[in-house]
């Protein structure tokens, strides 16, 4: 351990979670983080249960602290369904915490793979980290819904505020009971998460790839094609052409077909919910949904580490009966380091930055060295040195050579 502990200058917005993610965000607190740190946390539980007691007031607290400290690291939330209301008894589905954030913070959602050397990615072809940008507003996350009961008209309604021509179309004439949704977006929103994207991709000095259904979504997402063509021909175009990227469009399942057959190396930028989607198809193939960093950035200059997967329902239950789980704390440790990272960087404090790499190279080379969980042990490479461990076990190894490098 080391002898005195490291100084956290200023404040980190810390937001807690629910299920298994909730166990393992204590024990590495307890086990990497407060025996070397000295931090100023402002904590916001954002459990379920406490969301419901709030009537989710806490989610936009948790947000605006954010902006006031302008770093945050976030544990893994429940969006609960229907039965999640009944096991909770909950008032009502509240929507995704994540989501309320991203759209307080108008933020663009970033991703990046944690690669080990024994853990060869699912598909052959990639030998560079593929990261995935997502625009983290609008779409299904905040959309409108109707259960349509029976045969009726449906309508999409445009009413100008400044008393101008109504705007209205027919969506669907309903024989029959049916669902309806209705989802938006802003220039504003795509502006900023074209100019995030860009910006990421020129800093990481990889190629910009985004991918649309503009073929068939006429408006809607030929409106994102369009706002980054022209964000890319007004600021962009000279920059990527001297650093020698490449900014690439095409149809998202186009976009999907070449990601297959490439060798990665690019930031892919994709909308909302495809994002969402193709996030976790990544973090599989690379090994895990836990081997994934996940960061929220705000073009205001506000950044939300978080973990990059569910909260780890069946895990949960088995704690809660006393079993023993095997369960990947990697995006935990990562969302921790890399919240540490930001914090030490804003704050020009290089021990904390230093004491962050640390932690994510004790947490890679344990794993290299055949210490993993049950998820990893499966993809790794075979070797009689490796050896499959329980989810507290991990996180001791982990702490124990972070100690060593901390001396």
């Amino acid at each position: 351990m080391s002898q005195k502990k490291i100084n956290v200058k200023s404040t980190i917005v810390e937001i807690d979670g629910d299920e298994m993610t909730r166990i393992m965000w204590q024990m590495v607190k307890d086990r990497l983080l407060l025996p070397h740190l000295d931090m100023k946390l402002e904590y916001y539980d954002l459990g379920l249960k406490k969301r419901d007691e709030t009537d989710d007031k806490i989610t936009l607290e948790a947000a605006e602290a954010i902006k006031k400290h302008g770093v945050g690291v976030k544990c893994a939330t429940i969006t609960p369904n229907k039965a999640r209301v009944e096991e909770y008894k909950l008032k009502q589905e509240w929507k995704s915490p994540n989501g309320t954030i991203r759209a307080a913070l108008d933020g663009t959602v970033f991703r990046a793979p944690i690669l080990v050397k024994n853990i060869p990615p699912a598909v052959r072809t990639w030998k560079k980290p593929i990261h995935i940008g997502r625009h983290a507003y609008g779409d299904v996350y905040k959309n409108a819904e109707i259960r349509v009961p029976g045969p009726g008209k449906s309508e999409l309604v445009y009413t100008p505020a400044d008393g101008g021509g109504l705007v209205k179309l027919t969506i669907q004439d309903f024989k029959g009971p049916g669902i309806l949704q209705g989802i938006h977006n802003t220039d504003k929103s795509i502006a900023s998460f074209a100019r995030a994207c860009f910006t990421y991709a020129y800093d990481m000095k990889v190629p910009l790839w985004f991918g649309t259904k503009d073929t068939i979504s006429k408006t809607y997402d030929a409106q994102f094609r369009k706002i980054f063509e022209e964000e890319y021909r007004k600021n962009w175009e000279q920059k990527f052409k001297d650093a020698g990227l490449e900014y690439f469009f095409t149809l998202i399942d186009d976009t999907i077909a070449r990601i297959m057959r490439s060798e990665g190396g690019m930031l892919w930028a994709c909308k909302n919910y495809d994002g969402d989607v193709m996030s976790d198809m990544l973090g599989s193939a690379y090994g895990s949904l836990a081997m994934m960093t996940s960061v929220l950035v705000s073009p205001s200059g506000f950044y939300e580490f978080e973990a990059s997967h569910g909260t780890v329902q069946k895990h949960y239950y088995k704690h809660l009966k006393g079993e023993k789980t095997s369960t990947n704390s990697m995006a935990l440790i990562f969302a921790w380091s890399g919240c540490l990272k930001k914090r030490g960087e804003i704050d020009k404090t290089p021990d904390v930055v230093d004491f962050a790499n640390k932690l994510e190279a004790a947490a890679i080379e344990t794993v290299e060295g055949g210490v993993m969980t049950a998820d990893l042990i499966k993809v790794a490479d075979p070797d009689p040195k490796n050896k499959q461990v329980y989810t507290e076990e991990f996180i001791d190894a982990v702490a124990k050579k972070l100690e060593s490098k901390l001396k």
